[in-house]
């Protein structure tokens, strides 16, 4: 996704009360990321489970969250989702970015990357792919998804190797 429209999905999520941007970074996100950096809105984790719970926290406090991560980390974090975000019904954005579904992508994502949609049908988890024209109506889904206390995650493909 275009560095703009990056730093229009912070600003609009931010504006729109998101709080709290948590996270482990990932290059699939790097000018969203970017954008939180600079107005002293992201805090960095080194572990997906730690960002989730930190979010976690802050969502209790009254103040709405958005965890950030690539889908392995996602992945990695499956048993936090379940036995806390969920069984709890924390509502929270997950922001994933989407590593392994281009055909030359590292090996080591492309197995996540084609398992990565039946991982969060498994996990009955209401998602959406964003894009350059859909990127604002799927902010406003997750907004309004956080409002009626559920849990939903916004996807990034990665649409370029390094």
């Amino acid at each position: 996704m275009k560095e703009t429209i990056q730093k229009k999905v912070f600003n609009y999520l931010l504006k729109n009360g998101i709080k709290n941007f948590v996270g482990v970074p990932d290059s699939t996100m790097k000018y969203f990321i970017d954008e939180g950096l600079k107005k002293n809105k992201i805090f960095i984790t080194t572990r997906e489970e730690e960002a989730i719970g930190i979010a976690v926290g802050m969502t209790l406090s009254q103040s709405n969250s958005l965890v950030f991560m690539q889908n392995a980390g996602f992945a990695n974090s499956l048993s936090t989702i379940t036995s806390l975000v969920q069984l709890y019904e924390i509502p929270m954005i997950f922001l994933l970015g989407w590593r392994g579904f281009l055909q030359n992508d590292a090996i080591e994502h492309t197995k996540i990357g084609k398992i990565q949609p039946k991982l969060l049908q498994a996990l009955s988890l209401q998602s959406k792919i964003l894009n350059e024209k859909n990127w604002k109506a799927s902010c406003d889904w997750a907004i309004k998804s956080i409002k009626e206390k559920k849990l939903c995650v916004l996807i990034l493909k990665r649409d370029f190797l390094d």
